[in-house]
Parts: structure tokens; C-alpha cells; sequence
């Protein structure tokens, strides 16, 4: 059985996008409507209607501005704007829901409107211990949110193999259920002949010599504060350009300023852009990058690769998670080994990590002519396996057979 017409929940949707789940709404939904009717419910304010594409924004809940600690405030507000998004009337045959933030919302809406339920696994939870900082205790609630909602979903979507060995490791979900669809990229936006040229004055940065660069926020996930301990030992020849904000926290929003003025202290090269920039920007600063570099120490996929490759730029990344499934090594990047203490997400030896980091970096910029082979394979490797046409189709297959199954009990 097709859908007519499916809901997407999500926290992110235009123009309130930080992170690689909202990227994959955004695009996913795009495609989707031209193959059925899709709705979007979403954290804000949104209000669109359009040919096959409705999405409805959600404002936060008031109660959350008097007596609650503010550590609390984004996994409560979570939960109730999930009960916002699943009481409203719903004439979809489906819902799915992203990231644990609307997991809840989805299960809800699935029970009290009879329908099929799917979720994608973007992160999990258990695999973010560092998120206690940001949320004190309320990250028990957002993981019980999420295993709740994951354990109940007709089917899960794991981004990656990784990501689906994690689920069946961590969650009691049949194997069955939990099915791999990667995250896909738009290759005409995503592409070196369509950037603009970004405006490197007045983001300071010297148009007459090439350039490593990060993209992603501050979190201890994405392992940036590696990257900046690596600067010392990479080749003078780069710049370097940090595209990050967005702090998780205060803390480490502090500890990436000491960090990085450390590393001034020996380069002053290093530009570091703490505000986030518009998409075209950004994908003018990969379009005339040198290098991009992705030091995370988890990853349950990696879209900035993807974003990267896109643009013909060759990749230094970290081994872990799905970002082997994306970046081939020796093939359209480098990838480096982060070491990790068994069962956690810090390596034994950060010193060495940032050492074959600088490595990893110093080979790819002392070679022009890998780099372009990188830099094209990169492309060609996005284009056969990760456009949004392809997963848009992987994802309707599932819907076609999630709908078509018995339906279980609650």
C-alpha cells in the first residue's frame, strides 16, 4: 500500500536548521512531495502551504519561562510541544518522527490517530553522556523519551550501519525493524561550480592562500576542540577556518576560547567564525577549501562530509561511527584513528589524536595532485550513492511496506 500522504516531525525546519537532522527534513521533505502529500510539524513558527508540502510550526510552552530550572527547559518544552504536534487532527496514513526531541510526539500521534509509526535514529542518546552538562537530569527524561518512543516504532531508520548495530546493542528492537537509509545531499546545491565566492574580508580570511576547514558546532561530539589542539602542528602553508557555534554550554563554549587563543599564541592564522552564516556562505567556504576536516568522536553518519565531497574537497575525518561509509580512505579522504577508551568517546591519548590529525592534514596539503583526485572521486562517490532523489525513494519503499504489514498492538 502507498500513503497519500505522510507527517514528518522534527525540531528543525527552516529557517531554524543547526544541525545534520534538520538538513535531512529540509530535503527529505522536499522529495517526498514530489512522489505524495507530506506535512511537516516542526519546533517554531512556521506557516506554509504548498504544492503537496504543508508544514505548521509549534511555539514553546509559557510554563517554561516560571520556576524550572533552565537546564530543564529544552527536553520538558521537548515533551510538551510532542503532545502539541500529536493531539492536532491528522489525516496522514503515516508518521515519522526525527531525533529525540519530537520521537515522543510521533508514538503519540501514531496511537491516537491509528496509524503507522517509523522514526530515524539521527544520534542516541546513550551515546551522548556529555549532554548531562547541558541538560542536568533532564537527560534522563530525553533518553527515556527516546527509548520509549524506539522501542514502540513499527520501524526505525538507522543512518548508518553503525548507527543500526548501536539500536540492536542498546534498544529491544527486532532486527527486523531497524532498516539502513543513509542521509543524501542535493548535488546541485552542493557543487564547486555553483558557490559563490565567499566574502573573505570581512570574514578574515586571506583569499591568496588555501585554507583546512571545519563546519559544525561546538559539542564535544563533534570533537572540535581536537582540531584546535592539532593547529600548532599544521603546515603553515593552510590557514586555518573554524565555522563553529552554537555552544552546547557555557563551559565549552569557555573552553574552545582558551583553546583557541592557545593556538593563536603560536599561528595567528586561524579564523574562527562563531556565528552561523547562511547556507550559500557556507557552501562557498567548502567550495574554495583546500581541506575540510571532521574530528568528531561520534558520528552516527556525517553529513558535512557528504557536504564536502559535494564540493570536490578532499576529507581528513575520524574513524568512527558511519563516517567510514562515507569517506573511502585513500580513495576520497584520510581517515584517522581517535584512539577512544573502550566505552566512552575520549581518546586514551588526545596529544597523539591531534598529532595524526596534523598528519592527516600535512599529507593531503603537501600533495595538489591527490587532493583533486580525492576531491573528484569524493563527488562521483556522493552522486552514485547519496543523492535526496535516491533515499526519497529508499524512505517510500518502507512506508509501502510499513503500511501494508498487520498493524500491531500498542
Amino acid at each position: 500500500m502507498t500513503p497519500d500522504k505522510v507527517a514528518l516531525f522534527s525540531k528543525e525546519y527552516p529557517p531554524h536548521v543547526y544541525g545534520g537532522a534538520g538538513v535531512h527534513v529540509e530535503y527529505l521533505a522536499r522529495a517526498l512531495s514530489r512522489r505524495l502529500k507530506v506535512e511537516v510539524r516542526c519546533f517554531g513558527e512556521q506557516n506554509l502551504d504548498a504544492a503537496n508540502l504543508r508544514v505548521r510550526g509549534y511555539a514553546g510552552w509559557e510554563e517554561m519561562t516560571r520556576n524550572t530550572d533552565p537546564r530543564f527547559v529544552p527536553t520538558v518544552d521537548a515533551f510538551a510541544r510532542s503532545l502539541a504536534m500529536a493531539k492536532d487532527r491528522l489525516d496522514a496514513d503515516l508518521v515519522h518522527a526525527h531525533t529525540w526531541y519530537t520521537d515522543m510526539a510521533g508514538l503519540l500521534a501514531a496511537r491516537l490517530w491509528g496509524v503507522p509509526y517509523v522514526l530515524t535514529v539521527h544520534s542516541l542518546e546513550p551515546l551522548r553522556p556529555w549532554k548531562v552538562e547541558q541538560l542536568g537530569n533532564a537527560y534522563h527524561l530525553s533518553a527515556w523519551m527516546e527509548r520509549t518512543a524506539l522501542e514502540q516504532a513499527d520501524a526505525v531508520i538507522a543512518v548508518s550501519a553503525g548507527t543500526r548495530e548501536d539500536i540492536l546493542r542498546l534498544f529491544a528492537v527486532p532486527p527486523e525493524r531497524v532498516h539502513i537509509i543513509h542521509n543524501g545531499i542535493d548535488l546541485e546545491e552542493y557543487r564547486p561550480g555553483a558557490a559563490q565566492r565567499p566574502d573573505f574580508a570581512r570574514l578574515g580570511i586571506d583569499p591568496e592562500r588555501p585554507y583546512l576547514l571545519f563546519v559544525g558546532r561546538i559539542t564535544r561530539q563533534k570533537g572540535i576542540i581536537h582540531l584546535v589542539r592539532a593547529c600548532a602542528d599544521i603546515t603553515p602553508e593552510l590557514q586555518i577556518v573554524l565555522c563553529a557555534g552554537a555552544p552546547d554550554t557555557p563551559e565549552i563554549a569557555e573552553e574552545m576560547r582558551v583553546a583557541v587563543a592557545a593556538a593563536r599564541a603560536r599561528r595567528p592564522d586561524i579564523v574562527w567564525i562563531a556565528d552561523m552564516l547562511p547556507r550559500a556562505e557556507v557552501i562557498g567556504l567548502y567550495a574554495h577549501a583546500a581541506i575540510f576536516c571532521c574530528p568528531s568522536v561520534y558520528e552516527p553518519f556525517g553529513i558535512i562530509n557528504l557536504e564536502a565531497m559535494a564540493c570536490e574537497v578532499p576529507v581528513v575525518a575520524s574513524a568512527v561511527g558511519g563516517i567510514p561509509e562515507v569517506v573511502v580512505p585513500g580513495e576520497t579522504g584520510l581517515l584517522v584513528d581517535p584512539g577512544l577508551v573502550a566505552g566512552s568517546f575520549d581518546p586514551a591519548d588526545p596529544a597523539l589524536f591531534a598529532r595524526r590529525l596534523a598528519e592527516a592534514v600535512n599529507h593531503l596539503a603537501g600533495d595538489a595532485g591527490l587532493r583533486r583526485r580525492f576531491g573528484v572521486a569524493g563527488r562521483a562517490r556522493v552522486a552514485g550513492h547519496f543523492s535526496w532523489d535516491a533515499i526519497a525513494a529508499q524512505t517510500l519503499a518502507l512506508y509501502r511496506s510499513v503500511c501494508a504489514a498487520p498493524r500491531r498492538a500498542a
